[in-house]
């Protein structure tokens, strides 16, 4: 018998040869759809009326009277925070200003310091919705830079504990999201109902 290596599953028939994720198809079929990114309107680009498809960033921020189908949390007059659809881990949250711009500095620094205080905000929900152990913050700029929105700039804020990389993720290269964006997004604004903010 040939030995294996200590990661990897000594008989590959006794696992499952798929998991399910039917929510994925929704992002998998998007991917051909046009986004604003540098030449977007604000740089003299196409602008969505005139043929370009605005991300979905701009179509949530455009559209309040959907937030609870697209999961936004929180809004006010200059952003929102939402849950991502397609997360990292449980209560995975992104914060984005209503104006799409590519890179921080193309914000003004009123803009950047109303972009942090919205993060600042979703941090706090964080830990007072989930408790998590650990949360980690930050900005993907840029298509090298693992920008799936790369024509609107947002920030992901992402909670951690211990373990939740755990042997499914080590051997099956699987991360596994326990809980529904639905049930996620019901106890996020339930914390905002409590409290009032």
């Amino acid at each position: 018998m040939t030995p294996t290596r200590p990661n990897e599953p000594s008989d590959r028939s006794a696992g499952p040869d798929a998991i399910w994720a039917p929510w994925r198809l929704q992002y998998l079929e998007s991917l051909d759809e046009p986004t604003p990114g540098p030449g977007s309107s604000k740089d003299g680009g196409p602008s969505a009326s005139e043929g370009a498809k605005p991300c979905f960033l701009e179509r949530y921020w455009s559209h309040p009277e959907h937030d609870e189908a697209h999961h936004v949390i929180y809004r006010d007059e200059h952003g929102l925070i939402l849950l991502n659809a397609f997360p990292y881990s449980n209560g995975h949250l992104l914060v984005a200003l209503g104006e799409g711009r590519p890179r921080l500095v193309d914000y003004t620094a009123e803009q950047r310091a109303w972009l942090w205080s919205l993060v600042d905000r979703a941090a706090d929900l964080v830990e007072r919705a989930l408790s998590p152990q650990g949360l980690n913050i930050g900005v993907n700029q840029g298509h090298a830079a693992g920008a799936g929105v790369p024509g609107h700039l947002h920030v992901h804020l992402v909670p951690r504990w211990g373990g939740d990389v755990n042997f499914i993720t080590t051997v099956g290269q699987v991360r596994v999201i326990p809980s529904s964006l639905e049930a996620m997004a019901k106890r996020y604004r339930a914390v905002i109902d409590k409290s009032g903010s």
